[in-house]
């Protein structure tokens, strides 16, 4: 029983053994590159499970690099992936560059790999371009009528300007700009619509792929759609605006006129007050007089038949503009 149990012990541990040494010393990945004419050596294997680089992410696009002639060690793969890079993504890159006779070192490659774009992509691009589409681009031209511009711009990604340049927003906001600026010098909206590649040869020749990761082939206009007539509305809005203005002015002008008026009312009725108030004082200023001995009292009976005759008078003309305004009707 003993021996059984000691038997079953010294299995598990050989088993533990094989799988330790297994999981430090990649045997297949070793036999694989081996077969494939790659030279990685089993210490150099080690060293990567040490350093916790899975050896599979660096032996398989090294024997991919190889198999398609291309020039990488172990050292730059493991380097770019302890970096913090994609080596499958890079290695694959570097095969599509090479096969399309581009131009395109280990180190741009992981140079831009490391900058957060995709080398892939910017290669196939390079081959294939891409054709970017511009939202609805609204403009102006002189005569006010608003235009509706949708357009397409095929690019080509520019390998050397793909670290530090800029991207797809700036090309179409630099696109956009450049619409809105040949719109806006267009006399009137009907030259635009009868030469519509008028904009994209003088959009071209601004050199809008200036500081950019492309580089701009073609403008093509997609589509041209009248909108509204901006300088009518414009117009339209100055006017209601002149109209309120003078009708707030005017409203000035009256409560001005108003206050005036009111003012002079007021007036009127201290004046009145102070004529009444000097009436008054003329009866009292007689008898004084006659106190006094500077008036007789024939002159004062001489002066109240002045202003009798003067009452009459004022009482006679009252009559006569009663009658005009309302005639006596003829006698039948």
């Amino acid at each position: 029983m003993g021996t059984l149990f000691g038997g079953a012990f010294l299995v598990v541990i050989v088993i533990l053994a094989v799988s330790i040494f297994l999981h430090f010393v990649p045997l297949g990945l070793w036999v694989s590159a081996i077969s494939a004419n790659v030279s990685v050596g089993i210490v150099s294997l080690v060293g990567m499970r040490l350093r916790r680089v899975p050896p599979s992410r660096i032996v398989l696009p090294l024997i991919k690099a190889n198999k398609a002639g291309l020039d990488v060690s172990v050292n730059q793969l493991e380097a770019h992936y302890l970096a913090g890079g994609n080596v499958d993504k890079v290695v694959d890159a570097l095969i599509a560059s090479h096969r399309a006779q581009i131009a395109l070192p280990f180190e741009r490659a992981a140079a831009i790999d490391l900058a957060g774009r995709d080398v892939l992509d910017a290669v196939q691009m390079s081959v294939n371009p891409k054709v970017i589409e511009t939202p609805i681009v609204s403009a102006v031209a002189a005569n006010g009528i608003e235009l509706k511009i949708k357009a397409r711009v095929t690019v080509r990604a520019n390998i050397d300007r793909l670290v530090g340049g800029a991207g797809e927003p700036t090309i179409i906001a630099r696109v956009g700009e450049g619409i809105v600026t040949t719109v806006g010098s267009s006399q009137s909206h009907t030259d635009v619509l009868a030469n519509p590649d008028d904009i994209s040869k003088t959009v071209l020749g601004k050199g809008l792929d200036a500081g950019t990761a492309f580089e701009i082939l073609s403008i093509d206009i997609a589509d041209v759609d009248v909108g509204r007539n901006i300088g009518a509305e414009l117009q339209t809005d100055q006017a209601e605006a002149d109209k309120r203005i003078a009708q707030a002015k005017a409203e000035e002008r009256r409560a001005m006129a108003v206050a005036r008026e009111q003012e002079m009312k007021a007036y009127t009725q201290e004046m009145e007050a102070k004529v009444v108030e000097a009436q008054a004082e003329v009866p009292h200023a007689m008898a004084q007089a006659l106190r006094e001995g500077r008036l007789g009292v024939m002159d004062y009976y001489q002066l109240s038949n002045i202003q009798s005759d003067t009452d009459m008078r004022q009482a006679i003309s009252a009559a006569g503009k009663t009658d005009e305004k309302h005639p006596t009707p003829p006698v039948k």
